[in-house]
């Protein structure tokens, strides 16, 4: 469906890139398939999105009703990702939004990967996060830091079934992400890697895994490095964790036991992976923080018109200004979490820094998450406390926004950080 949509908007995008200023008073925007779009030196909204960006919504909001939401409680409550959910993902084009066309993928910008992970995120933030993992974080590092080879290798199949996973969390590094213990030893033509990795997403239903090994313990992080393996080489799954929120989404525990990997598998160079990892967590926050968005919008939708269908005293509930404020201040706090989140998108297409950017909206976002989502608990009252309406899964689903990709205290650092460096 993405895919068509792309195609079909083409002429127009064309036709807007054509009305364009000479070069002497033009602008360029650097998008993330490296395309330079020239543009009017004309201030916009950021809430405005190209053709081709609204066509994407559209879409993936139509998916999301239509294939997404009749599975959600059941997977849930049996805590399992449905595989006919994560198979039209991909049939849909939603799993290489990115990715060149040349590799099978929907050649889009960032920020549709970002509108893709919100509007899913709407219906069920366990499907999101997987897409988002898969998109910003998977896809990203292989088409950044791999070779040709290893892109004409993995991407084709990243677009079109294989679902990915990014191991780099291990349970004596979680915020010190570079304390990692597993260990990586070359043998031949082949690197051994052994050690644990913990609280990985899409483990389970996952066949391609991005490693992060220590090559050489002495450099420290420096010796770190990023392998591609997939399950079939001998992966365990070690535990599947059983949590509050997100239950569909997988998070397990992987163990390597003297996994054997083709030296051809390192991605980016040996020693590069704590760059890799550094660079690409600053995306993948700002794809938490649409996450966090839509789940909170989400919640917003389902809570709200239940407020005015609700009669008490002679009136809608809604219509006393106790409630009515309430609603209002977190209409606020999502038009500020949606600004910043596509703020951080855009920043990122254009070329800019953007790690500041990141760090306040996935904050921000997962701030607001949790307020709105367990505000709309509170505007539905008892209704709102069961699972029959599924707005008390919004909130357990929001508790993860502070915790993964940078908890809140590593981002409120990070900011303060940039903070120290302007002022100090």
């Amino acid at each position: 469906m993405f895919r068509a949509a792309a195609r079909a908007v083409a002429p127009a995008s064309s036709s807007f890139r054509q009305r364009v200023l000479p070069q002497s008073v033009a602008a360029t925007r650097h998008f993330s398939q490296s395309h330079v779009v020239a543009f009017e030196l004309r201030p916009t909204s950021l809430d405005t999105f190209t053709e081709e960006e609204e066509m994407l919504r559209e879409s993936v909001r139509r998916f999301a009703e239509d294939v997404v939401a009749p599975k959600v409680r059941t997977m849930d409550e049996e805590e399992r990702m449905d595989p006919s959910v994560i198979k039209a993902l991909f049939e849909q084009g939603l799993m290489g939004i990115e990715t060149s066309a040349d590799h099978g993928g929907a050649e889009s910008s960032f920020t549709s990967a970002i509108i893709a992970i919100e509007e899913l995120a709407r219906v069920d933030p366990s499907v999101s996060v997987m897409c988002d993992v898969h998109n910003t974080l998977v896809n990203t590092v292989v088409r950044k830091y791999g070779t040709k080879e290893q892109q004409d290798e993995w991407l084709p199949r990243l677009s079109e079934s294989m679902l990915g996973s990014f191991c780099l969390s291990e349970p004596a590094s979680g915020s010190d992400a570079f304390a990692l213990q597993t260990r990586a030893v070359k043998d031949g033509d082949d690197w051994i890697i052994n050690g644990t990795k913990m609280w990985i997403t899409n483990s389970y239903e996952a066949d391609f895994f991005l490693i992060f090994a220590n090559i050489d313990p002495s450099k420290g992080y420096k010796g770190i490095t990023c392998f591609i393996a997939t399950k079939d080489m001998g992966i365990q799954i070690a535990k599947k964790e059983q949590k509050l929120g997100i239950r569909a989404s997988s998070t397990c525990s992987l163990a390597f036991d003297d996994l054997r990997v083709p030296a051809a598998n390192v991605l980016g160079g040996e020693g590069k992976g704590y760059k890799i990892a550094i660079e690409i967590l600053n995306e993948g926050r700002i794809g938490i923080a649409a996450q966090m968005l839509g789940l909170a919008q989400g919640a917003f939708d389902k809570a709200v018109p239940y407020t005015f269908q609700r009669s008490q005293f002679g009136r809608p509930v809604a219509s006393f200004q106790g409630l009515a404020f309430q609603q209002a201040e977190a209409a606020v706090q999502l038009e500020a979490a949606r600004m910043l989140t596509y703020n951080a998108a855009r920043r990122k297409e254009e070329g800019r820094e953007f790690a500041r950017e990141a760090a306040i909206a996935k904050y921000a976002a997962s701030q607001v998450a949790q307020k709105v989502s367990g505000a709309a608990i509170e505007w539905a009252g008892g209704v709102g406390f069961t699972r029959e309406t599924g707005i008390e899964k919004y909130w357990r689903d929001s508790k993860i926004g502070a915790i993964y990709e940078g908890t809140s205290n590593i981002q409120l650092q990070t900011i303060a950080k940039f903070i120290q460096k302007q002022y100090s």
